[in-house]
């Protein structure tokens, strides 16, 4: 039977469960330890296969499945976060701490928005629903600075190739 403690990360202001005998089982890896740091060292939120192919410069003999079952783990300890975005490829985040993402509809980009986390949510949710609230998660929707930048970039050619012509 699962010895489970309620624990307190005040990286993320969340509380959580820890299977204790798993965690003392649970062996050191330099793999996960090297995925971890990768991640801690990026704001573009990669997703599994980014983090193969840079952790694969590292262990050249790493498989993708471990690459997997490690962002699993790590997500599943509050190391980091999983973010799920409707194009189907999971997303990764060493930003543990409650925030919203944007994500671009033109690039597929994902981006931290510097907003206020609403645990409200959280509250008016549980006040409705029959069984327990966890937590929320919010992705936003629009077009990067980046994409509509190139988009006015393109407007503006065209508009000059049309110019040009006339």
């Amino acid at each position: 039977m699962a010895e489970n403690v309620l624990y307190y990360n005040s990286n993320n202001s969340r509380y959580y469960y820890k299977d204790v005998k798993f965690m003392r089982t649970l062996k050191y890896s330099r793999q996960r330890e090297s995925i971890l740091e990768f991640l801690q060292g990026r704001e573009d939120h990669p997703t599994a296969d980014t983090v193969y192919i840079n952790i694969r410069r590292i262990y050249p003999n790493i498989s993708l499945g471990t690459v997997y079952r490690n962002l699993s783990l790590l997500a599943s300890l509050g190391e980091i976060c999983r973010i799920s975005c409707e194009d189907g490829a999971d997303r990764f985040d060493a930003v543990t701490k409650p925030h919203y993402h944007v994500v671009c509809r033109c690039c597929g980009r994902v981006e931290d928005l510097p907003m206020k986390w609403e645990i409200d949510e959280d509250r008016r949710a549980a006040q409705i629903y029959q069984g327990r609230i966890d937590g929320h998660t919010t992705c936003f929707y629009g077009i990067c600075a980046q994409c509509l930048e190139e988009e006015k970039n393109d407007e503006k050619s065209a508009e000059n190739s049309l110019t040009a012509m006339a």
